[in-house]
C-alpha cells in the first residue's frame, strides 16, 4: 500500500465520542466501578477529555493508554519519508526497474524454449470435408448427385538427434542471457538508489540551509530591537538601523527563496519516486553524520580491484562477450548435418455407399459364348454366376478407423551443400560481433578505472572541502561573535557588523553543503567498492 504523506492539521473536525465502561473489582470491598470518558479531537490536534466520575489508580492507567493510542494515531497522519523508505519505494515502483524486471522475464522465457528443443515434437491433425458431386448409378444406369462425409485424423512424433550441438548452445545462450538481465536489473536499481538518495540529501541540504537563515534572521530581528532602543537614547545614529532592517529584508528575500528551494528539491523527488501528492510530500528531518565504513581510507588500486570484481557493468561486458562466443558456434554449427528420428500414425473414414455384384438367387447361373473352334467353328460357351448391382452402406466408423489405419517411420538426415554463402556471412558476422564485444569489454574496464579513481578524488576533495569549510565556519564564528560583542558597545557601525553576520551565514551554509557532498560522494565511492545500494550506511 502506497504510504501518503498527511497535512501537519486535520483539515475537518473530527469528534469521537468513546464510553468506556471499566469493571473494577476491588480486592476487599469488591465493589464495580465505571466511568464514561469522551474525547473530542479537533483540528488543532489536540484532546479534550471529560470524565465524569473517578476511580482508582488502575482505571487512571487505563485512561492513560487510551490517549496514549489517539495521539499515536494523530501523529500517523502526518507521514514524512525516511531514506531507507524513499529507497525501498523506488525499488518497487519505478518504471524502469519493473522494465528491467520484464527483461528478465522474458529471458526465462527464451530458457523455457530453449529446454524445449531437447523435447520430441508431438503434432496431431484431424480434417473432415463433406464431397457433393455427379456419379453413375450402376443400378439405374443414370447420373445422379451425391454426397458424402470424409475425415482423416494423425500423429506424427520427431525428435532432432543430432544438429551440431546448435540446441545445446542455444540453452547455453538463454542462460547467459538471463544473468545479463539480471546484471542491468541490478544495476539500474543501484543507479535508481544513488539517484533518491541524491534528492533526498538535495532536500536535507536546503533544509539546513533554510534554517541556518530562519535562526540568523531571529538574531537579526533581536538586533533591530536592540538598535531601536540605541537609536532612541541617541546612542546609535539611524543609519546603524536603517542598514539592520535593510539586512533583515535581504534575509527575507533570501528565506523566501530558500523556501523554494525545498518545495523543488521536494517535487523533484516526489516526482523520482512517482508520487504525486507534491502538495503535501515531505521528508523525514534527519540528521545525518558522515558515516565512513572504512572505505576512505583505502588505497584508489584496491577499490578499482573490488569495482572490476562486483560492478555489473564489468559483469555485463563479460556476458556480452560470452554471449558472442555461443552466437559464434552457433553460427559454425549449421555446417554440420543434422540427423532427426519422425514416427507417423494416420486413419481415414468415409461414409460413401458402394456397389457389390450380387448372385441372383432364382438363377444363380448364366450359359455364355466364349469363342468358337477356328478349326471346327464349334461353339465354346461357359458358365458364369448371375449377378446384379446392389448398394451397399458403408462400414461403421470404429471399423473404417481399424481398416484404413498406417504407421511410418524412420530417419532423416540433412547435409547441407550450398545456401549462397548465408552460413558463412552469419560466422563471419558472429566474428566481427565478437571481437566488438571484447573491445568493449576493454573499454568498460578503462571506463571504470577512470570513474572510480574521479569518485576517488571527488571523496577526497569532498572531505578536503568539509574540514576546510569547519576551520572557516570556527574561524567566521569567532569573528561574528567580536563583532556583535562591539556593535552592542557601539564600536563598530551596523554595515560592519552585517558584513561579518552574512560571511558567518555564508560559512555556515558552506559547511552545510560541503557536509553533503561529501556524504554523497563517499556513499558513491562505497558503492563501487561493492556495498549495495540498499546497504548503504547515512
Amino acid at each position: 500500500m502506497e504510504p501518503s504523506a498527511r497535512s501537519s492539521k486535520v483539515r475537518a473536525t473530527i469528534i469521537l465520542t468513546f464510553s468506556v465502561t471499566l469493571y473494577n473489582l476491588h480486592r476487599h470491598i469488591g465493589i464495580v466501578k465505571c466511568v464514561k470518558i469522551n474525547f473530542n479531537i479537533f483540528s488543532n490536534d489536540k484532546f479534550h477529555l471529560s470524565i465524569k466520575k473517578s476511580t482508582n489508580i488502575q482505571m487512571k492507567k487505563s485512561i492513560i493508554v487510551l490517549l496514549l493510542f489517539f495521539v499515536a494515531f494523530g501523529q500517523a497522519q502526518d507521514k514524512k519519508w525516511t531514506l531507507k523508505e524513499c529507497v525501498q519505494y523506488a525499488l518497487e515502483n519505478n518504471i524502469s526497474i519493473k522494465q528491467s524486471e520484464l527483461d528478465v522475464e522474458l529471458s526465462e522465457v527464451e530458457r523455457l524454449t530453449a529446454k524445449g528443443n531437447f523435447i520430441p515434437s508431438l503434432n496431431a491433425g484431424v480434417g473432415v470435408s463433406e464431397n457433393t458431386g455427379l456419379s453413375f448409378n450402376p443400378i439405374t444406369n443414370n447420373a445422379q448427385t451425391t454426397t458424402f462425409l470424409s475425415a482423416s485424423g494423425n500423429i506424427n512424433v520427431g525428435y532432432t538427434l543430432f544438429d551440431g550441438l546448435r540446441n545445446f548452445r542455444q540453452l547455453q545462450r538463454a542462460d547467459i542471457s538471463r544473468l545479463a538481465s539480471q546484471y542491468r536489473l541490478d544495476k539500474m536499481k543501484d543507479d535508481i538508489s544513488l539517484f533518491v538518495a541524491n534528492g533526498y540529501l538535495t532536500v536535507i541540504l536546503n533544509k539546513a540551509n533554510l534554517e541556518v537563515l530562519k535562526s540568523q534572521n531571529e538574531v537579526t530581528k533581536e538586533q533591530i530591537k536592540r538598535t531601536q532602543e540605541l537609536v532612541d537614547a541617541g546612542s546609535l545614529p539611524r543609519g546603524d538601523l536603517l542598514e539592520i532592517k535593510a539586512t533583515d529584508a535581504s534575509e527575507q528575500q533570501q528565506i523566501i527563496n530558500a523556501e523554494n528551494n525545498v518545495q523543488i528539491s521536494l517535487i523533484s523527488l516526489a516526482q523520482l519516486l512517482l508520487i504525486k501528492d507534491y502538495e503535501t510530500f515531505d521528508i523525514e528531518d534527519e540528521g545525518y553524520n558522515i558515516v565512513d565504513g572504512g572505505v576512505a581510507g583505502k588505497d584508489v588500486s584496491e577499490i578499482i580491484a573490488a569495482a572490476k570484481e562486483n560492478r555489473s557493468e564489468i559483469k555485463i561486458a563479460e556476458q556480452n562477450v560470452e554471449l558472442a562466443e555461443i552466437d559464434l558456434k552457433i553460427a559454425k554449427g549449421v555446417n554440420w548435418p543434422t540427423l532427426s528420428a519422425f514416427f507417423g500414425y494416420n486413419t481415414r473414414y468415409a461414409n460413401t455407399t458402394s456397389f457389390i455384384q450380387q448372385v441372383d438367387p432364382n438363377n444363380p447361373t448364366v450359359t455364355q459364348q466364349i469363342g468358337t473352334v477356328e478349326a471346327t467353328g464349334q461353339t465354346v460357351v461357359g458358365t458364369f454366376p448371375n449377378t446384379f448391382p446392389v448398394e451397399v452402406a458403408a462400414d461403421p466408423l470404429v471399423d473404417q478407423l481399424y481398416q484404413n489405419d498406417g504407421i511410418g517411420y524412420g530417419l532423416q538426415l540433412n547435409i547441407p551443400i550450398l545456401n549462397g554463402f548465408n552460413t558463412k556471412g552469419n560466422i563471419q558476422r558472429s566474428r566481427v560481433s565478437l571481437e566488438r564485444s571484447k573491445f568493449q569489454l576493454e573499454q568498460a574496464e578503462l571506463d571504470l578505472e577512470s570513474t572510480v579513481y574521479q569518485a576517488y578524488v571527488d571523496a577526497k576533495g569532498a572531505l578536503k572541502s568539509y574540514e576546510a569549510a569547519q576551520l572557516a565556519l570556527e574561524s567566521q564564528e569567532l569573528a561574528y561573535n567580536y563583532a556583535k560583542e562591539r556593535y552592542d558597545v557601539g564600536l563598530t557601525n551596523a554595515f560592519d557588523f552585517s558584513q561579518s553576520k552574512l560571511r558567518y551565514d555564508n560559512s555556515r551554509i558552506d559547511l552545510n553543503r560541503a557536509k553533503y557532498d561529501y556524504i554523497f560522494k563517499l556513499k558513491v565511492l562505497e558503492l563501487y567498492f561493492g556495498i549495495p545500494a540498499i546497504e548503504l550506511k547515512f
